[in-house]
This record gives C-alpha cells, sequence and structure tokens, in this order.
C-alpha cells in the first residue's frame, strides 16, 4: 500500500478540473487485456488545465521515465556547458625519459571515456617523452563515495552482463564492455573481440545447433571468466549458438580494475612504453600535476544519448554527479573529489529533492535509488512527474531538455510507436519498461497545437505482450487528436 503524499496548495489546484475517468479509448483497452483501472495512475494538462487525472497523487514504480527527473534536475543543476573530466596525474619528475613515480588516472565521471581517449591521452605522455613508467599505475575513482558502487550488489535480473546493467563508476573505459563478434560455420565457431586486453582470450563453449539465426539469445547462458594462476584471464561463452550465424554482442564480465589495467597495459605497450609497477585503487596526492585530459561531451549532447535510447549507465552517472560538487559550485563547474563525507547517493537523493522543492513540487513518497528507473524500489507519482515536466517548459535550458526526448514515431524508443496516430512526428515522449511496469511521460501537442503534458503508469503484472503499451499509446492518441 503507497503512502499519498500530501500536496502543495499549487499542486492539487490542478486537480478540479479532472474529468472523472480515463478516456474511453484507454478504459476499453484496460478492460480487454483484464488490467484494473486502479493498476494505472495518469495525469493529463493542457496548460494549467487538468484534462485527465486517475490516481495521478499516487506513487508508482516508473521504470525509465525517472530518467526525466535526473536528466532536467542535471540540466539545471549543473548547467548546460558541464563536462566529465579524465585525467593523468603525477608527483613524481621525468629524468630521461623514466617518471620516476606513480602515474594516476583520475576518472571524473567522463560518459566519453573510450579506449581510442585513452590512447590519445597516453600518446600525450609519450609526446612529452616519457617512455618508462616506474612507479605503479593507481586508478582513482574516489569522485563517488564508496568508489565502487558495483562491488557486493546482487544482479538485477538474469542478465548481469548486458550493457543494460551496467552500475557506473568514476572511471569507466568503454563502459567496462567487451564487444564480442560470433561466426559460426556449420561445424564450427570463430570469435573475437574488442577491445584487445593484455593476457584476456576469449573461448566458445556454446553448441552449434540447428536454429533461426534471428533468435540466436533464445541459446545464449551467461558467460564465465576463469582466472589463471599467472594472472591470464579467459572468457567463456556458454548455451547454444545457430549454426551458419554471425552476430555481435557487448557484455559487461570482466572486473572493471582488470579491464582499465589491461587495456592500459596493452595500448602504452603498443605505443612503445614500458610500466615497471603494479596496478593499484589510491588517489591523487594534492601536489599532483596534471599531464593529460580530456573532457566530455557537454550535458546537452549527454541527455540526449540518455533519454532517447534510455541509457541506464549514462543517466546513473549522471544521477550521482548530482552529489559530487560544492554545494557553492554547481553550474558548470567540475566535480570536486572528497566534497563530502556522506554516500554520493544520499547526496544525489538530496539534490533532486531541493530542486524539487524549489519548484514548488512536493517530494513526499517520491523513492530515489538510481535516477535511472532501473529498480523495484523508485517511486514517483504522475503528478509529481508532470511537475517536472512543466518545470522543464519553463526551463532556461527546455530546448536542450524538449530536444533529447525521443519523438514519436521517429526516433529513440518510440521510433515504431504510433506511426498513424496524430502524435506521429509531433509529440516527444519518455518510455519506461520492466517486467510488470509500462510508463510513459512528456509532451504531446493537442490537435490545435497546444502543448499538453501527458504522465501515465500501469503497474501490473499483466502489462506484458504489448498490452499495457497499447493502453498508453491509446492515451497519447487521443491527447494529440483533442482540443479541437
Amino acid at each position: 500500500m503507497f503512502r499519498r503524499p500530501i500536496l502543495i496548495a499549487a499542486l492539487l489546484a490542478w486537480l478540479p478540473a479532472a474529468q472523472a475517468q480515463l478516456p474511453e479509448p484507454v478504459a476499453a483497452l484496460l478492460a480487454s487485456a483484464n488490467i484494473p483501472d486502479d493498476a494505472m495512475s495518469a495525469l493529463v494538462m493542457r496548460g494549467d488545465r487538468t484534462l485527465v487525472s486517475h490516481i495521478a497523487a499516487r506513487p508508482m514504480q516508473p521504470a525509465s521515465t525517472m530518467k526525466l527527473v535526473t536528466t532536467m534536475v542535471g540540466l539545471e543543476q549543473l548547467g548546460p556547458v558541464f563536462k566529465g573530466r579524465t585525467e593523468l596525474r603525477t608527483s613524481a619528475e621525468v629524468v630521461k625519459g623514466v617518471l620516476q613515480g606513480d602515474l594516476v588516472l583520475r576518472g571524473g565521471a567522463d560518459p566519453d571515456l573510450s579506449g581510442e581517449v585513452l590512447q590519445r591521452m597516453l600518446q600525450a605522455l609519450r609526446n612529452q617523452g616519457i617512455r618508462t613508467i616506474k612507479g605503479n599505475l593507481v586508478l582513482d575513482r574516489r569522485l563517488f563515495n564508496p568508489a565502487r558502487l558495483d562491488i557486493g550488489v546482487p544482479p538485477f535480473d538474469e542478465y548481469p552482463e548486458a550493457y543494460y546493467n551496467v552500475i557506473p563508476d568514476a572511471l569507466m573505459v568503454n563502459k567496462n564492455m567487451l564487444q564480442i563478434d560470433m561466426r559460426a560455420s556449420a561445424t564450427g565457431m570463430q570469435l573475437a573481440m574488442e577491445p584487445a586486453l593484455e593476457r584476456v582470450a576469449i573461448r566458445s563453449g556454446m553448441t552449434l545447433i540447428e536454429a533461426d539465426c534471428a533468435k540466436w539469445e533464445d541459446g545464449w547462458k551467461a558467460p564465465e571468466v576463469t582466472r589463471a594462476r599467472d594472472g591470464r584471464l579467459e572468457v567463456v561463452l556458454h548455451g547454444t549458438f545457430p549454426k551458419n550465424c554471425a552476430r555481435s554482442y557487448s557484455i559487461n564480465v570482466i572486473d572493471r580494475q582488470d579491464y582499465v589495467d589491461r587495456l592500459f597495459r596493452i595500448t602504452w605497450k603498443k605505443l612503445g612504453g614500458v610500466i615497471r609497477g603494479e596496478t593499484v585503487d589510491g588517489e591523487a596526492p594534492a601536489d599532483s600535476r596534471l599531464l593529460a585530459a580530456h573532457a566530455s561531451r557537454a550535458l546537452p549532447e549527454i541527455i540526449r544519448d540518455i533519454n532517447k535510447p534510455s541509457d541506464n549507465a549514462l543517466a546513473r552517472t549522471l544521477f550521482l554527479s548530482l552529489g559530487t560538487l560544492a554545494p557553492d559550485a554547481l553550474s558548470g563547474s567540475s566535480p570536486i573529489p572528497g566534497v563530502a563525507t556522506e554516500t554520493t547517493i544520499i547526496r544525489s537523493d538530496l539534490a533532486v529533492r531541493e530542486w524539487m522543492r524549489r519548484h514548488a513540487i512536493d517530494d513526499a513518497g517520491m523513492v530515489l535509488e538510481n535516477g535511472s528507473g532501473l529498480s523495484r524500489l523508485e517511486r514517483i507519482s504522475p503528478l509529481q512527474m508532470a511537475g517536472v515536466l512543466q518545470a522543464g517548459l519553463h526551463s532556461n535550458w527546455a530546448p536542450e531538455f524538449l530536444a533529447s526526448l525521443p519523438i514519436v514515431a521517429v526516433d529513440g524508443t518510440m521510433r515504431k510507436r504510433l506511426h498513424d496516430s496524430a502524435a506521429a512526428a509531433r509529440a516527444r515522449m519518455k518510455t519506461g519498461t520492466l517486467r510488470n511496469v509500462v510508463a510513459i511521460a512528456g509532451y504531446v501537442p493537442d490537435a490545435s497545437g497546444q502543448q499538453c503534458v501527458v504522465v501515465a503508469m500501469i503497474n501490473s503484472d499483466l502489462v506484458g505482450d504489448g498490452k499495457g503499451r497499447a493502453v498508453l499509446d491509446a492515451l497519447v492518441d487521443w491527447v494529440a487528436r483533442s482540443g479541437i
């Protein structure tokens, strides 16, 4: 049973004009799917007028529509020029091409940190005459507290190796993914792995079968990683795979300490460099100097990559970034390591709630876990979500925010939906899906061109097979045709 939040007067003022029932096409689809009316909460507003309000104050599981909260608050709190930053630092001197101490790779929640970026940063070291690193490679993830949020966390579902399940840290290269190229003939299988990692190999333990190549994932089983006594790693694929089939798939199976260590070493070696020390966790000394740096794209580009494809790892990184800044260093500033003793998640949660209160949105009943919606715990009401969307329309960064949302029937997670609707190519909607959740939230112009805020969430085990999605699409279509 959810606790009904006590909403401030400004939000309650939206409700009196609401129609008592859901639109007939929506109610009919709910009934045909045997989904109870009270499994759905919805709110539709045109300006200050409420068109539909159905249990709108009840906190619901929002799935990925929660990304709207993270990206809107992120834009306003961090600013449109905010960028993540990765640095190579040292306190050691360089003598005749030898760095006499440790090299620190410091993470700054850089969502664009890739193997190619790392290579360019290391090439900058070679350009400065550094050939040998005498000390250790120190990996500094301490922008987030704790530095490794992934350790000890149980899998969200049966696919922990999938990209959507990646738990970020402040120093992730390639989002910790390995791209596996699988090519099977009638008698054998060839594998290739990208990027190459120092002393990491891949092997197939899969059984080739007669099956539809398009359904290859039906036989997929979680890979495993084995470690030899000499430190070598082997990625072993399991399950079945169709004969005469070729597919590529990205997996998260290498511990991120191993991943960065082995990618660094093989890249440095290719550039003609030598490293004598080990790879260890640590922190950049206060007196360290900058050797090379990389800054990510600006935040508006990142939030497009969050909302259009519904990228969980990027959303979680942005949510955590909200908790890494000093209170007087928010807009457009770089993250400041070690600014707080509280966990980063607690500080991020507080940052979101403070923003909502400043915008007269009551946060009672809202539950934040990671800001991406990939959670069984997160809750937000349609009334609260509509408040975020209304604030988005009046934000200085409204163009950047709206541009991040999927365009109905055109791109992102809405590209295959509502092609025959009046909302096609006009509405901008964020979707959300979990096993027992479908949700949608965003902006729908009505038939007269007036912008409407639309939020709807269904929490039920009966939403599968497209039934729940059809209900939500019917609501969006109804709004787009209304107002004549």
